[in-house]
């Protein structure tokens, strides 16, 4: 079982819910966003994964939805904060946003970005202070991918994502081994080489690690 992050937004929203968690065994709010996950089957999540960090303390739920009206993914979003409120005691959910894919590459081939129970993810985060900058941080972040990607050793694929409600951007790469990613932070300059596309922006810039630790897929049973 697998899930996936197209590389356009034609067919699908992507959503994303970043939580702190405020115990220190995070277990059972893993579980807890498990057991959401498959609730949320009910109002058209067709995919769902969920991204423990792995040196950071912060949980990702990721869900991927049959495309939307704005005004119903209003009501969605509300829907889903509400669910939500029982998970209060055990996190602080710090951010959500439904996000558009809009480039991306991969090495073999494929048009989207996969990745199953297990797999290392690396998600680098882009925000500028107003949205009149959106559109040159959006095209910077994708000449920062097309830059790098055939370089990273070990990154299997990459994808470009926009967010649709505020100025920020994102990479998201799928790695063959969390050494692989490792090596590539290590490696790469990314003061003197990166940090120049955005210098003028005077963005926040953020990347973590991730394990995914839960896949689920519309009609298919839990994996963990």
């Amino acid at each position: 079982m697998s899930c996936f992050v197209p590389f356009n937004n034609r067919n699908i929203d992507i959503s994303i819910f970043a939580f702190k968690p405020t115990v220190v065994l995070v277990d059972e709010l893993i579980e807890s966003l498990k057991r959401f996950s498959v609730c949320t089957e009910n109002l058209g999540c067709i995919q769902s994964s969920i991204f423990k960090s792995i040196h950071g303390n912060l949980i990702i739920w990721y869900g991927g939805w049959m495309k939307k009206s704005t005004e119903t993914k209003e009501v969605l979003i509300k829907t889903l904060l509400s669910m939500l409120t029982s998970m209060s005691s055990m996190a602080i959910l710090t951010q959500h946003s439904f996000f558009d894919s809009y480039a991306g590459e991969s090495k073999d081939g494929s048009n989207a970005a996969k990745f199953s129970n297990g797999d290392i993810i690396s998600l680098n985060l882009i925000s500028s202070p107003c949205f009149n900058e959106l559109q040159d941080v959006t095209y910077a972040n994708l000449a920062l991918f097309r830059s790098r990607f055939s370089k990273m050793d070990g990154a299997t694929t990459g994808v470009c994502l926009k967010c649709q409600t505020m100025p920020m951007v994102a990479c998201l790469y799928v790695w063959k081994s969390l050494l692989h990613c490792y090596s590539w932070i290590l490696t790469s300059d990314f003061r003197k080489k990166e940090l120049p596309y955005l210098d003028r922006f005077s963005p926040s810039v953020k990347y973590d690690i991730f394990w995914v630790v839960y896949v689920q897929e519309s009609g298919g049973e839990i994996k963990n």
